[in-house]
């Protein structure tokens, strides 16, 4: 039924006495209305103005200790956080539902943080971010899986352990491969779900049932399956080829791996001699210990300088008279060094590319330990930076040293160990790129695949075009071992098996070399991001393409990450997807930036600026890094600072007190027939949304509107806009106004009609706000939804509210208008100094519309301004004693007519602002007379005249208005007596 309600004005009268006392329903709550929005205002205690209620939380939570109520706690305690986490856990809500109706599934498979890992800024971005997005499909009723999981990130790991290892005295060779690989797993059983612990921490709602290991038993029956298949196709090979090595990890490394930085060194100069000439050439290069290995000497085609030695050799100095070719390639800069550059190919990626694009050899002079071998002569055996400092003597005093100049280059280091990367021809495995990448290339020209935010598509695009074939071996112990095994006795590049198993490769080499053949396994491990490639959909039980989940949820429909790695996983990704299960493994890329610290620096130890997210969480708690995490745009980087964090634990405390106020303005549970009455209220009808009062009507439409522009950034994924709105939604017109105007129901002379109707708009506006905010702040948002009577289930499954509910646009304009005049009376109480406590008078003008609507709130402008409600009245023409009073304009025809004389004491006034006036007028004089100098206008900078000059001005405009008010009130003053 619809409750008919009258909202006639009362008739019965208030005094002074009553509306200054602390239960007034007239008297100014600090909390819910200040200049300073952000700042909380802690709320006086609210006496006996509520009767204290105890609401009974939800069926599934009741008797349990999970929750708090603002009405027994001062404030969102962070501690219960977990409690909460652990009972959504408890209660089954991270698992997909298929019961709720929602349509088609929704599914993240989480980027898989490292074993070793602990958390970090970034971590608290991905799972913010995925999280949001998981609960609001959750409440939409999509069946919903946020699939977690880790990676065994090879290098990292075996590093730890070895780090380990090392501390007992124990080398890892001493121990053996498979001790070795033991060691590690029990390290990983120990250690290894520190960095799960530390998400869950952060509120991510996985479904951690379903929690996948990169080198759990089907994920690496998915990487077996994977590369046979490769293989099986051509698309797998070995060969020796460029890698980045890593001398101390004795492995190599992936380019995601390789860290470059600028860092000082030398610019050496050596004379290398033209063969049969007494000519000389010299070449400037960083790293000299590589002359050993070069193959030719390269100048520029149009290199006047050195074209007549085109065609001629030249001795590489230190080698007892080698002879290289001069040759001539464009590839050479000539405004770099001498313009002279020597061939290295087995050290050096653009020489390596140079040597085979010409034919020329490859001439290795180092061994995987970063010494120098055979090649080298009596070098042999040195360390590669002790035989540049040895070389560069001997070069002295030989006479080919020619100088050595501070030179800054570009370092590769190794992400994980630090140690310089050396450019390595090595024998590795490799994949062939080229028809993968045009597969996923025509993934995103087709649509098939939406990368967010769009200028990332020429970010991928390019990488793919460009694409280079992938190193997937890594000389590591810990990983997936490759499935390759070689016959004792036969050319391991010539004769090898690759199988799915040893069973299965000794049974290929018994048919293929005969019975009596011994075979061993390779001895390298894949690169982790091959494992990883495959996450998507060996996470859903992939080779089995009739696994449940994987008939169930693949393909899934977002990946977000980092725009870091949007080659180095995501393409990689899109490829084998589409190789392995005929479709790309999701819909849509997310990529979030860095978070930097609040002057926009990358976090770093060496800085100090790095912030921790647990212990963020300890101060600020977990909604409130979440919320401020969150307002970010896609691609960019945020700058985190503990301003926006103070401010948005200030917005957690307000929505808590939002809710406290909410609480003790209902009913008792004991009354029934109010109950009844409230719930019978449906503000999402048309016809009882026209029913009511204009403040009411005015925060129902908004709310509704709100909805639907939320829903759709929601869709959108504009995060940052959802936040934002939902958050001015609040604060601006849901607590700053709203619950302000709805204490003149609930207190005033209305009856209990007009209090029920607000009763339920308090009650209806914030439990959807709760809903719009709970995938940001779900910790707050579920402890004060619980807290509320009449909760049939958790709010992390409730519904979503529904889209286009009912807004009266009239109402809106109409209440904007009351607002306008509550803002123009509270600049004038500001402007003339009047006492916080004081009620004025006011005479509101208008035509007979606009008095009509606003007469009827005549307690809530009352109130929200402060007026004498026995002095406020309505009338069509200005009052009487018009010029005596300060006139203000709202709007178009609205005005207001505020008799100065009930405001201030007009003398005493006078000599206030006539002291300011004359010291106004000072500070005035003075910019003048700096300005009137010569002196000061020809020799001080032209930014400090031009910032005296508009001082000035705005000095003068001032004093103006000074005067005007200053006449004004003599003239009042005059007419008064």
């Amino acid at each position: 039924m619809i409750l008919q309600t009258g909202f006639s004005l009362p008739t019965t009268t208030t005094t002074t006495t009553t509306l200054l006392s602390p239960c007034s329903p007239h008297r100014l709550n600090t909390l819910f209305f200040t200049h300073q929005r952000r700042r909380l205002v802690s709320p006086p205690r609210l006496g006996s103005c509520f009767s204290k209620r105890r609401f009974s939380l939800c069926v599934a939570a009741s008797g349990s200790d999970v929750f708090t109520s603002p009405e027994t706690s001062k404030s969102f305690d962070f501690a219960s956080e977990e409690k909460i986490y652990k009972w959504w856990e408890s209660q089954g809500y991270f698992k997909p539902s298929f019961d709720q109706g929602g349509g088609s599934h929704f599914v993240i498979p989480m980027p898989p943080p490292n074993v070793t890992g602990s958390l970090h800024m970034g971590h608290a971005m991905f799972v913010t971010l995925e999280d949001i997005m998981v609960r609001y499909n959750r409440m939409r009723g999509r069946p919903t899986l946020w699939l977690p999981g880790t990676d065994h990130a090879g290098i990292a790991t075996q590093l730890v352990v070895e780090k380990m290892l090392a501390s007992e005295g124990i080398k890892r060779v001493e121990l053996g491969r498979d001790e070795f690989t033991k060691r590690v797993w029990e390290w990983k059983k120990k250690y290894g779900g520190t960095i799960t612990n530390q998400i869950k921490r952060l509120g991510a709602s996985c479904d951690w049932s379903r929690e996948r290991f990169t080198l759990d038993e089907q994920l690496s029956r998915a990487v077996v399956e994977a590369f046979v298949k490769l293989h099986d196709k051509g698309l797998i090979y070995q060969g020796s080829y460029m890698v980045n090595w890593s001398p101390n990890l004795q492995t190599a490394v992936s380019d995601l791996e390789v860290e470059y930085s600028e860092e000082p060194g030398f610019l050496y100069h050596i004379k290398y001699r033209v063969a049969g000439s007494p000519d000389f050439l010299t070449i400037a290069t960083t790293r000299p210990e590589t002359l050993f290995g070069d193959v030719a000497i390269a100048v520029h085609p149009e290199d006047d300088r050195y074209s007549k030695y085109v065609g001629q050799t030249a001795i590489v100095p230190m080698t007892y008279g080698r002879h290289v070719p001069i040759i001539s390639d464009k590839y050479v800069d000539k405004d770099f060094g001498t313009g002279v550059l020597k061939i290295s190919p087995g050290h050096d990626h653009n020489d390596y590319l140079l040597a085979r694009k010409l034919g020329l050899p490859i001439l290795n002079v180092m061994n995987k330990d970063g010494t120098l071998n055979d090649v080298a002569g009596l070098f042999c055996g040195l360390d590669r930076f002790a035989v540049r400092e040895k070389l560069w003597a001997d070069l002295e005093e030989t006479g080919l040293a020619v100088k050595k100049e501070p030179h800054t280059s570009r370092v590769p280091r190794s992400q994980r160990g630090g140690e310089v990367i050396e450019p390595l021809v090595s024998k590795q495995w490799f994949v062939h790129m080229d028809p993968l990448a045009e597969k996923a290339l025509l993934a995103v020209e087709k649509k098939e695949l939406t990368i967010i935010p769009e200028r990332f598509e020429k970010i991928y695009n390019h990488w793919l075009t460009n694409i280079k074939d992938w190193c997937i071996s890594r000389q590591l112990w810990w990983g997936h071992r490759i499935p390759v095994w070689y016959v004792v006795g036969k050319d391991c590049e010539e004769d090898y098996i690759v199988a799915k198993n040893a069973e299965e490769a000794l049974e290929k080499a018994h048919d293929k070399y005969g019975k009596d053949v011994e075979i061993y396994q390779d001895p390298d491990v894949l690169d982790t991001w091959f494992s990883s490639s495959l996450w998507p959909f060996s996470t859903l039980g992939w080779p089995d393409v009739s696994a449940e989940d994987f008939k169930n949820f693949y393909p899934t429909n977002m990946l977000e990450t980092g725009h870091d790695i949007l080659f180095f996983w995501v393409a990689r990704m899109v490829m084998m997807g589409i190789e392995f299960t005929g479709t790309v493994p999701f819909t849509h890329v997310y990529l979030h930036g860095l978070i930097r610290d609040s002057e926009g620096r990358k976090m770093s130890k060496s800085l100090g600026n790095v912030i921790d997210p647990l212990d963020t969480i300890k101060d600020f708690g977990t909604d409130a890094l979440r919320f401020s995490i969150a307002l970010g745009t896609a691609g960019q980087d945020l700058n985190l600072s503990t301003e926006r964090l103070t401010a948005n634990k200030a917005f957690t405390n307000k929505l808590w007190n939002a809710g406290k106020f909410v609480l003790q303005s209902l009913p008792s549970l004991s009354d029934t027939s109010a109950w009844d009455n409230l719930l019978a209220l449906k503000l999402d009808k048309e016809e009882t949304l026209l029913s009511l009062p204009l403040p009411e009507c005015w925060a129902v439409s908004k709310l509704h509107i709100l909805i639907d522009s939320v829903t759709a950034s929601y869709e959108k994924f504009f995060f940052g806009d959802v936040g934002r709105e939902t958050y001015d939604f609040f604060w601006s017109d849901f607590a700053d106004w709203y619950i302000e105007a709805s204490k003149s129901r609930l207190y005033g002379s209305g009856g209990n009609s007009d209090s029920l109707v607000s009763q339920a708009v308090l009650l209806y506006v914030f439990e959807n706000i709760l809903k719009l905010l709970h995938p940001f702040m779900p910790f707050v948002t579920e402890d004060l939804w619980q807290a509320l009577p009449y909760r049939k289930e958790a709010l992390i499954v409730s519904p979503w509210p529904q889209n286009s509910l009912p807004r009266n646009v009239e109402s809106i304009k109409r209440f904007e208008n009351l607002q306008a005049l509550t803002r123009a009376i509270r600049n004038v109480r500001a402007e003339y100094s009047v006492e916080p406590v004081k009620r004025i008078s006011a005479s509101v003008v208008g035509s007979a519309e606009v008095v009509g609507y606003i007469s009827k709130e005549k307690e809530v402008l009352a109130l929200l301004s402060r007026l004498d409600l026995n002095n406020v009245h309505f009338t069509n023409t200005p009052p009487g004693d018009a010029n005596l009073s300060v006139h203000v304009v709202a709007s178009e025809g609205l005005e207001a007519y505020l008799p100065l004389a009930a405001m201030v004491d007009i003398s005493s006034e006078v000599q206030r602002i006539s002291k300011r006036l004359s010291k106004m007028q000072n500070e005035y004089d003075a910019l003048i007379t700096r300005l009137n100098s010569p002196k000061f206008v020809e020799k001080a900078p032209e930014e400090v005249v031009r910032g005296v000059k508009e001082k000035a001005e705005e000095a003068e405009e001032k004093i103006k208005l000074t005067k005007a008010r200053l006449d004004f009130l003599k003239s009042t003053s005059l007419v008064s007596q």
